[in-house]
């Protein structure tokens, strides 16, 4: 029987990769105690987001889901209970029939307008404050090599297609 070696994370490695998970679960954790204010969650607040950057406030389902880096179920369980709520509504696609588009309403759109300050003082408090120019620089580079890597595959000939 052969028995494979591990190869661990250096010290350095797996001191700044736990840093970033704990970071990954507290600033999001924070801030959906500020939107909690407004009848918001992060996830809500991000689906907003994507629907109100759009000129038409609606994308397609798969495309939202594919933006969140969601499981179209987990989105599907989501935009029924955001719906329900008045935020968001389903269309469907009247080119495919298939398809189906999710859209903000009115109440969607004054929620968001409502809860953005709040939002953009907690993003710029917990996450901005403290970092230098050349911190944010240095991150930036970082998180979108990172996101360039995560996401080659979603593109024609990425890597799933190869």
């Amino acid at each position: 029987m052969t028995t494979t070696e591990t190869s661990w994370l250096s010290d350095q490695e797996q001191r700044v990769w736990r840093q970033w998970i704990r970071a990954s679960w507290a600033l999001p954790a924070e801030l959906n105690r500020h939107l909690q204010e407004f009848s918001l969650s992060m996830q809500d607040y991000g689906v907003l987001v994507c629907l109100t950057d759009t000129e038409s406030g609606q994308l397609r389902m798969s495309d939202l889901a594919d933006l969140m880096h969601w499981d179209r179920s987990r989105l599907s369980h989501h935009i029924t209970r955001m719906s329900t709520r008045g935020l968001v509504e389903r269309r469907h696609c009247a080119e495919d029939g298939r398809g189906a588009f999710v859209a903000v309403t009115d109440q969607g759109r004054a929620s968001i307008e409502r809860a953005a300050q709040r939002h953009v003082d907690g993003v710029r408090e917990l996450f901005f404050d403290g970092m230098t120019e050349d911190e944010m620089r240095a991150l930036e580079s970082v998180t979108s090599r990172l996101l360039e890597r995560l996401e080659s595959d979603k593109r024609p000939g990425g890597a799933a297609q190869a």
